[in-house]
């Protein structure tokens, strides 16, 4: 199981001291952040993606996690997400390989809508046609992938016609691909659909929402033949703040919760704490409500918290890694590590991946003019788009 952390790179004010960091300041710290990610024992990092304020460190995660990736040696790179609505397929293919090459494989990436409305017209797409962009678009960012010579045809880019991205997949093995949502069954229906992971950034939703929403990415997996429904690969979000005592975590993150630019000035801490996996507490209060969500979303394999919003710090957020590192990941991975069956696979890395297809990969072609915008390794299956069970 991999343990890590994700960022929003909000450039907030500090509610407890009134400084503002410049967009410089944030931008180094999100590189400082994951390098001590790594320092502490972290097993990944992922950069969500913006393009307006109050965000600065995601707007260009492949430039990002190409400068960590250069400061790191161990540390997986990811995203949360990679808008697939909004960015040319063939761009994402191109930068993401790029990057699997740059970071030697350490890489992995995620693929949502994103939840921000005005980021449509802003690429110039309709908001509307969220659903289907993400469908078609990921069906060609995966041919790309696994195609020399991409023949292709859909309804929202402009036709391919003997087309080669570069540089090819290191090893010959495309970039894993986890597909988040927080709200969509239609992104883990197509998670299922194509045997790739389902990470279900709960940060804002309770754990029955969660639970729905796993199992039927877990059902589908099975259904599409990848796999029995508890081999499917989980992710999951969270968001913590510890301290030694509880009272001082609470007393200490109280004005930062109380003025984040997502959820400040809504609900109460006490409230957003029962209702969403928000744990601001000891060490151990952590390491038991992480736990907990074993029992509605089944073994996974990937947790992510966020630690570095809301105007936190950077000598904050970095005390927080520490206690990640020394008190709370430690214990997470024994208990997780006794409690998951033998049949259930360990978190997918590239290493592992170029390992079990014995250095063959998927060599498809598609003839002219065939409709892929619902392919996957098998293009006789029924298209995505038609198979969302709600």
């Amino acid at each position: 199981m991999q343990f890590g952390i994700f960022t929003v790179g909000d450039v907030t004010t500090d509610p407890t001291t009134g400084r503002t960091p410049t967009e410089h300041e944030r931008i180094q710290a999100t590189v400082a952040i994951a390098k001590k990610a790594e320092e502490v024992g972290l097993d990944v990092f992922a950069t969500g993606e913006h393009h307006n304020p109050p965000f600065a460190a995601p707007a260009n995660p492949p430039v990002l996690l190409a400068a960590i990736a250069a400061q790191t040696e161990r540390l997986v790179l990811s995203t949360s997400t990679t808008l697939i609505t909004t960015n040319d397929p063939v761009r994402i293919a191109q930068d993401y390989a790029y990057l699997q090459h740059l970071s030697n494989g350490r890489m992995d990436l995620m693929l949502g809508r994103g939840n921000t409305g005005p980021v449509y017209p802003w690429f110039g797409k309709d908001i509307r046609d969220g659903i289907p962009l993400a469908i078609e678009n990921y069906a060609l960012l995966h041919q790309l992938w696994r195609q020399d010579v991409v023949n292709w045809q859909g309804k929202n880019r402009t036709p391919l016609q003997g087309f080669t991205s570069t540089p090819r997949p290191l090893d010959g093995i495309p970039p894993f691909v986890w597909h988040g949502s927080i709200r969509s069954p239609e992104i883990a229906e197509q998670a299922a659909y194509y045997g790739d992971g389902f990470f279900s950034n709960h940060i804002f939703w309770p754990a029955s929402h969660t639970k729905q929403m796993v199992q039927l990415y877990r059902r589908r997996f099975e259904h599409y033949g990848h796999g029995r429904a508890d081999q499917a690969i989980v992710g999951l979000g969270g968001q913590v703040f510890m301290r030694k005592n509880s009272q001082d975590a609470v007393r200490e993150f109280r004005p930062y919760f109380d003025n984040a630019p997502v959820y400040g000035h809504g609900p109460s801490l006490e409230e957003f704490t029962r209702q969403t996996p928000l744990t601001v507490g000891s060490p151990q209060e952590v390491i038991e409500r992480t736990l907990s969500f074993r029992d509605y979303a089944g073994d996974y394999q990937r947790q992510l918290w966020l630690i570095d919003h809301a105007g936190l710090p950077l000598k904050t957020v970095l005390e927080q890694l520490d206690i990640l590192g020394e008190e709370v990941v430690p214990v997470l991975r024994k208990e997780f590590a006794a409690l998951k069956p033998a049949h259930v696979p360990d978190a997918p890395t590239h290493a592992a991946r170029v390992a079990a297809a014995g250095g063959a990969h998927d060599t498809t072609v598609y003839a002219e003019g065939d409709d892929v915008t619902g392919a996957s390794p098998d293009p006789t299956r029924t298209p995505v788009s038609l198979e969302v069970t709600k």
